[in-house]
């Protein structure tokens, strides 16, 4: 394991990105990288460099993709990962993690989580504040759980979905890669279609 940790945005998602890596207590030095050159620092932490300069680190840091957007995120881990970057796992101390549960890389898993047994999260995901993921699901790459979903047993999501805040997923039920669930909808059918869902129950609107 490096002792050093470079997270990379420094504002919105990267802040908690960071409140994290501290609480874990893991690393001897944590730093930002941003593209903005008006932060000087985040947290109390420093901006050391751009996001292009995560290559000049990749031997002594681990670098962890504080980015919020879906999108943006695969695109800069999937580069790291392809230039040899050891990217971390960060877990809240305050998240409840059930057994034979795997985490993949460049996930954040933030405070008040519970997940459950037998749940697979695959990498570059954000499972965000206060989520609760039963038994047996799969959340597939690059997904945005928002803070307050609640998904049932048996749940799977595909690739690159983001999920808003306060959505209730019902058991045994698929969304498709690609799909934007609005805050607060309610999924009691299996989503098959990439498109944006809203409402009680949630119902196609584009």
């Amino acid at each position: 394991m490096k002792d050093k940790l470079l997270i990379i945005g420094a504002s919105g998602h990267g802040k908690v990105v960071a409140d994290i890596a501290l609480k874990m207590s893991k690393w001897q030095t944590i730093a930002f990288l941003d593209d903005d050159e008006s932060i000087k620092e985040s947290m109390g932490l420093e901006v050391i460099g751009k996001s292009a300069d995560a290559y000049k680190y990749i031997e002594s840091s681990e670098i962890f993709v504080g980015v919020g957007d879906n999108a943006t995120r695969e695109r800069i881990q999937e580069k790291l990962e392809g230039a040899g970057a050891t990217i971390p796992i960060l877990v809240h101390p305050k998240a409840v993690v059930g057994e034979q549960v795997e985490i993949g890389e460049g996930t954040a898993v933030m405070a008040g989580v519970v997940i459950n047994c037998c749940t697979k999260i695959s990498k570059g995901c954000i499972i965000n504040s206060g989520v609760t993921i039963d038994h047996d699901n799969v959340i597939e790459d690059y997904i945005h759980i928002s803070p307050g979903v609640n998904l049932a047993g048996s749940v799977k999501v595909g690739k690159s979905t983001w999920i808003g805040i306060g959505t209730v997923v019902s058991n045994n039920l698929s969304i498709a890669s690609g799909c934007k669930v609005g805050a607060g909808a309610v999924v009691i059918k299996s989503i098959a279609q990439p498109g944006i869902y809203i409402g009680v129950p949630a119902r196609k609107i584009d």
